[in-house]
């Protein structure tokens, strides 16, 4: 069961546990029984193929919907800078794994979307107050 305090703040190694977990499926520990999907993004700056752990709901056309809420840091997590510069991902699903593009949303599209996220996961709420950034919503199109 990976827990991030297992890994002594090593959150690429944590990740990499869940990754793991994920394709084997079995999630255990904190995301146990969230709805995860990981994501597989090529680097803005490096090139490289990274895979990330991320929780998300679905959007009214079945589009896979998540949130760069980075807990409310004042920064946007490493994969979203990715999905800016390379829209291109891989998403994979419990049975389903298949090329996407990301598309990060606007206005009302945005806000409704986090909100509906929101209401299922009520910590995005306390990530959003915690942050004076606008947290990013990225849905992402089946290509």
């Amino acid at each position: 069961m990976p827990n991030l305090e297992d890994f002594a703040g090593d959150f690429q190694a944590y990740n990499r546990a869940v990754v793991d977990e994920f394709r084997r499926g079995e999630v255990t520990g904190m995301f146990a029984g969230a709805p995860l999907v990981l994501i597989t993004t090529t680097g803005a700056k490096s090139g490289q193929r990274r895979t990330t752990p991320l929780v998300h709901t679905f959007d009214e056309h079945g589009n896979v919907v998540i949130i760069a809420s980075k807990g409310g840091a004042p920064s946007h997590p490493d994969w979203y800078r990715n999905v800016e510069k390379n829209p291109d991902v891989t998403v994979e699903l419990p049975g389903d794994t298949f090329e996407a593009r990301a598309r990060i949303t606007t206005g009302d599209e945005r806000r409704r979307l986090f909100d509906a996220q929101a209401a299922l996961m009520p910590n995005f709420k306390e990530y959003e107050q915690a942050t004076t950034r606008e947290i990013p919503v990225v849905v992402l199109e089946r290509v």
